[in-house]
């Protein structure tokens, strides 16, 4: 089968890379690594979640590339990684571990930023000598430590074995995903996205996901189903700000709430009125104002090179008339906080769009 190739056009076509380094991973698998952006500039490492590619994080590698030093890589089976090897947690974390040592000079420290099972990979690798060497702060974005089946509401039915049952079967399925058409574009943003996506959002993702082979599908999605890093998240030490959106089907609030609760060095918790899963697709302005914000706040020789605000906890980001209100609740994790956002948000250049209306955002006890 032809998969297809990711959008060539606009905010979310992915840029060619400044250099490919050759990274092997712990068990000797060879691992696909694009750097972006001028060499010494901070840096920021990207990992993506399940069925996704480096073409995930274009957005974000356009909008940050000026200045900073951005590393994306790809899952094993995903993108141009082979699928050597398991697929459980302990490969996750060797290979972010690998691309942290491959792209990092010895001491280099560096923003980690993972969507999905990109952010499981960081879980997983918290314990970790490169990642205590490295990492300065984390974003978390639209993930989970454990329980994700019980959790998610793909399904629509009440919590309890029946719903869990069927979001395994639907998450499991050997069925190809075929070309990408009207139909599988609908599907695919009822599953992973909010209901206000644009259709270049719902078509980048569509193209990435329908790219992912069946195999690597099949064998990761086990994986998510046992998945257990609630004691992985109780040793990641270095600053961490979770983000998800309230439409989240398949990592919803609740497991984010849960994470933060876990997390020794939590900044916050940001909830996203009416995105989805794909949260650096669906919100890309937002995610790359969060990145930005954590590199100068714990990055500091960064600060004057980029211009970001030096608190990751800045409560607006604004420009011109286009802002994002967020609202600090320093009570912890009071799921009520959320306000229903406005409509008809202005758009940044380039037509990636800002996430609409206000960010419900919690400050989480050190």
């Amino acid at each position: 089968m032809t998969r297809p190739a990711a959008v060539t056009a606009g905010p979310y076509a992915p840029p060619a890379p400044a250099g490919r380094p050759a990274v092997t991973s712990a068990d000797g698998s060879p691992l696909h690594v694009e750097i972006h952006g001028p060499s010494g500039a901070p840096a920021v490492v990207l990992s993506h979640g399940w069925t996704c590619s480096t073409a995930f994080w274009a957005a974000q590698v356009r909008a940050l590339s000026d200045d900073h030093r951005v590393i994306v890589y790809d899952q094993r089976g995903h993108g141009r990684t082979p699928a050597k090897g398991g697929c459980d947690t302990r490969v996750l974390a060797d290979d972010l571990e690998a691309v942290l040592r491959a792209t990092l000079a010895p001491g280099e420290r560096a923003v980690v930023v993972g969507h999905s099972m990109g952010g499981m990979a960081v879980l997983a690798a918290a314990a970790r000598p490169a990642m205590r060497e490295h990492a300065a702060g984390a974003l978390l974005c639209s993930t989970g430590s454990a329980r994700l089946v019980e959790a998610a509401t793909l399904v629509p039915l009440p919590a309890g074995r029946a719903r869990s049952l069927l979001t395994r079967a639907a998450l499991t399925t050997r069925a190809p995903l075929g070309p990408v058409t009207p139909v599988s574009r609908a599907v695919l943003k009822y599953a992973t996205m909010g209901p206000g996506s644009t259709p270049a959002m719902v078509e980048a993702c569509a193209r990435i996901v329908h790219a992912c082979p069946r195999r690597a599908r099949l064998d990761w999605s086990r994986m998510l189903h046992r998945l257990d890093l609630d004691r992985e998240a109780g040793e990641l030490r270095m600053p961490t700000e979770v983000l998800v959106g309230t439409a989240d089907r398949l990592t919803p609030p609740t497991l984010a709430r849960a994470l933060v609760a876990r997390l020794p060095d939590c900044l916050g918790l940001v909830e996203v009125p009416g995105i989805g899963h794909m949260t650096p697709v669906e919100a890309p302005w937002l995610v790359t104002d969060r990145i930005r914000a954590l590199v100068a706040a714990r990055i500091p020789a960064s600060r004057a090179a980029t211009g970001a605000s030096a608190s990751p906890s800045a409560a607006e980001a604004t420009e011109g008339d286009d802002a994002i209100e967020v609202s600090e609740d320093c009570g912890g994790l009071r799921p009520g906080a959320s306000r229903p956002g406005a409509t008809g948000a202005p758009r940044r250049p380039g037509g990636a769009d800002r996430s609409a209306g206000s960010v419900s955002r919690s400050e989480g006890a050190s």
